[in-house]
C-alpha cells in the first residue's frame, strides 16, 4: 500500500507524533461548487479544523498517488478544473491509479483511504443516500455501503435534500450503522435542520462522540458512524422552498436524460440556480460547521489515546 500512498509533510508529521486528524473530500472542490468559491471553501475548511485542534487531510487522487494532505497549489489545481477531474468513488480508485487519472473522491473513496492512512474521524457535506425513485431505478450511493464497512466516522449535515430520506435511513438502519444527531433529534436536511426522520441516538457533546468512537472500535464492531450535524440556524433554509427547487430540478433533470453520478452534480448546480445563490451560501456554511465538530471530536478521540 505505501507506494501507492503519498501524505503530505504536515499529515505525516501528525500520523508520526499521533496527533488528531480529520480527513475532507475533494468532490466538493472539483464538482461541488464554482470557481473560486470552491478553492476558497477548501482552503477555509483546512484552516477551521487547524483552528479547532486538528490537522487536515485533504484527499485526493493525483498523479496516480492517493494523495492526503493537499497543498495550496493542487487544491486550486482541483478547483480550475472543475468536472474535468473525474469523480472517484471506491469503484473507481484501482483504475484510476493504474492509468494515472486524476480524481476527486467521494465519500465512499474519501473513507476508505482516510482509514488506510489511520484517519478516524472525517468531514464532508451530506452524504448521497438512496436516490428518489430508487425503486425503479435502483440508484442507491456508494457511501452507505461504505458507511457499513469502513471505520470512519463522518461527520455531516445528513443526507443531502435531494435524497429519499426515509429509505436512506431505512438503509443506514439495515447495516448496522448508527445515525447520530448532535444536539438534535431529527435528521438534518442539509440545506434545512429539521426533516420528518428521527436519528437513532441524540448526543451532547464531542466528547460524548469520542467516547462512542473508541467503545465501539473496543467492541470490535464494524463499520462507521453518521453524526447528523445540523446547519446553523443563522443559514437553515425553509424546507417548502427548498423541496420546490429541489421537485423543479428533478423534473427538468428526467427532460434532459441526466441519470447516474452525473445527477447530484446536476442538481446541486440547478438548485444554485433556482434558490438565486442562497442554497450555495447554505452548502459552505454547512461545511465549515462540520468540519469545526469534526476536529472537535479528533481532538477528544485523541485526548482519550494518549
Amino acid at each position: 500500500m505505501n507506494s501507492y500512498i503519498e501524505l503530505s509533510k504536515e499529515v505525516a508529521r501528525a500520523v508520526a507524533y499521533n496527533q488528531p486528524i480529520v480527513a475532507l473530500e475533494s468532490t466538493i472542490i472539483s464538482h461541488g461548487m464554482p470557481y473560486p468559491q470552491n478553492v476558497e471553501t477548501a482552503l477555509q475548511c483546512q484552516q477551521i479544523v487547524r483552528d479547532n485542534g486538528a490537522v487536515p487531510a485533504t484527499i485526493a487522487i493525483l498523479n496516480g498517488k492517493l494523495k492526503v494532505g493537499l497543498s495550496d497549489e493542487e487544491i486550486d489545481f482541483l478547483g480550475k478544473e472543475g468536472q474535468k477531474i473525474h469523480k472517484t468513488s471506491r469503484r473507481d480508485i484501482a483504475y484510476n491509479i493504474l492509468h494515472k487519472i486524476n480524481g476527486a473522491t467521494t465519500v465512499s473513496a474519501t473513507m476508505y483511504i482516510a482509514e488506510q492512512a489511520g484517519i478516524k474521524v472525517f468531514a464532508t457535506g451530506g452524504i448521497g443516500g438512496v436516490h428518489r425513485n430508487a425503486e425503479d431505478t435502483m440508484d442507491i450511493s456508494a457511501d452507505l455501503e461504505e458507511l457499513a464497512n469502513t471505520n470512519v466516522t463522518v461527520v455531516s449535515a445528513g443526507a443531502k435534500a435531494i435524497l429519499d430520506l426515509a429509505l436512506t435511513l431505512e438503509y443506514l438502519e439495515t447495516k448496522g450503522v448508527p445515525v447520530i444527531g448532535y444536539q438534535t433529534d431529527q435528521l438534518p436536511a442539509f440545506y434545512s435542520r429539521e426533516s420528518d426522520f428521527k436519528v437513532n441516538f441524540n448526543v451532547q457533546s464531542p466528547k460524548e462522540i469520542a467516547d462512542l468512537i473508541t467503545t465501539k472500535q473496543f467492541l470490535g464492531l464494524k463499520g462507521g458512524m453518521l453524526i447528523a450535524n445540523p446547519i446553523p440556524k443563522k443559514y437553515s433554509m425553509p424546507k417548502e422552498l427548498i423541496n420546490e427547487a429541489i421537485e423543479q430540478a428533478l423534473v427538468e433533470m428526467e427532460s434532459l436524460g441526466i441519470k447516474g453520478k452525473e445527477t447530484t452534480p446536476y442538481l446541486l448546480g440547478k438548485i444554485v440556480e433556482l434558490t438565486k445563490g442562497k442554497s450555495l451560501a447554505a452548502n459552505i456554511q454547512l461545511v465549515y460547521n462540520n468540519c469545526k465538530l469534526a476536529a472537535q471530536i479528533a481532538y477528544e478521540v485523541h485526548q482519550i489515546e494518549v
